[in-house]
């Protein structure tokens, strides 16, 4: 059994971007689908659909976005299920300078590190995006 779902399906892009692919289906759950809407959001990937299978899975089918490169070069998950990370609004971490992006489960829901700057509100660092 999956403990870490959202560092699987972080994973599942991480390695669909580096072979090119043009899509990747990931299993889902509320904090996976909040990820998702961030990066879709913020241009990293395109559009993604849910689909619920035969077995009552949820499942996201994840359109990747490439002109010309990748538009995802690093995806790290930074809060694991051994070692919590958490951060309050002075310490989100800005991801090289600026140019990627923090995602924080907040308790507001999902948010990228600006979002949660302006709204000043701290949470879990789920993951950085390059």
């Amino acid at each position: 059994m999956i403990t870490d779902s959202v560092g699987n399906a972080l994973t599942k892009i991480r390695n669909a971007v580096r072979v090119k692919h043009e899509k990747v289906t990931v299993s889902t759950n509320k904090l996976i689908i909040g990820v998702l809407k961030v990066l879709e959001d913020k241009g990293f990937i395109g559009t993604f659909e849910l689909k619920t299978l035969e077995n009552k899975t949820r499942v996201a089918d994840i359109n990747l976005k490439y002109n010309p490169s990748a538009s995802i070069v690093e995806i790290k998950r930074m809060s694991k299920p051994g070692r919590r990370l958490y951060v309050n609004c002075n310490n989100i971490p800005r991801v090289y300078n600026g140019l990627g992006i923090a995602i924080l489960s907040t308790s507001k829901g999902v948010m990228s590190d600006k979002e949660a700057r302006k709204q000043n509100i701290g949470g879990e660092l789920v993951c950085t995006v390059f």
